[in-house]
């Protein structure tokens, strides 16, 4: 299974799956895609906008892992 770190940039995370910036976006980052955000990590990123990293992780782990599993993909 792919997995998401916090030490992660936004770029290679949103690179994952489709499913990824929407859910960003949705949990409180609105701007995924500004060229300053895609070089940030997800941990400074959820520094910014006020989010528990650990919390965001964990989530978007499960988001990827259902992704995979419905689609076939991963281990």
């Amino acid at each position: 299974m792919t997995e998401v770190k916090k030490d992660m940039k936004i770029g290679d995370i949103l690179q994952i799956n489709e499913l990824i910036a929407p859910f960003l976006m949705q949990n409180g980052m609105g701007c995924v895609y500004c060229p300053s955000s895609i070089g940030e990590s997800l941990e400074e990123a959820c520094m910014v906008h006020g989010i528990d990293v650990d919390a965001l992780t964990e989530d978007l782990n499960d988001v990827i892992r259902e992704y995979e599993e419905a689609h076939g993909l991963g281990e």
